[in-house]
């Protein structure tokens, strides 16, 4: 098995690594195999639960919070935990020659949303107001996608 962790956010519409220091906005890619990916989001290696716990905790630490009157430590940013798992499994027999690897994979994306916010009861002005206009439209884009899902079926 080989178990690899990334952890982003997104603030005011801009990707961030919470894995990296000061981390540069980073870029949302399409890739025809993987779908949506983040170009550079940095993925760690672990080896049991202990360490995925370590990884969060030291995303968390990097997480954009402000007091506001409604909540003492209030995120500012929506994040995206992911552990991804790889399998590899010898098929055939005959040695190297005659055998392959098969690779299974499996994704587990935790999702962290921050709450919506309404103005008159947070009393927040200036960045802090912006963040919050940028919450709630990022909510509202993701329900609309919801809800579009939804009438497929």
């Amino acid at each position: 098995f080989e178990v690899t962790c990334s952890y982003l956010e997104v603030y005011n519409e801009l990707i961030y690594d919470l894995l990296v220091p000061n981390s540069p906005s980073l870029d949302l890619r399409e890739d025809p195999e993987r779908g949506a990916t983040v170009s550079g989001l940095k993925k760690i290696s672990v080896t049991n639960a202990d360490n995925v716990l370590d990884v969060l905790r030291e995303g968390n630490a990097r997480r954009k919070t402000e007091p506001t009157e409604a909540n003492a430590v209030s995120s500012r940013s929506h994040a995206v935990m992911e552990i991804n798992v790889r399998r590899f499994n010898r098929v055939g027999e005959g040695g190297d020659s005659g055998s392959r690897m098969d690779v299974l994979t499996g994704r587990l994306s935790l999702v962290d949303l921050a709450g919506s916010e309404r103005a008159s009861e947070t009393k927040n002005e200036g960045s802090k107001l912006r963040d919050g206009a940028n919450i709630n439209r990022s909510l509202l884009a993701l329900a609309n996608c919801i809800n579009a899902l939804g009438k497929k079926q």
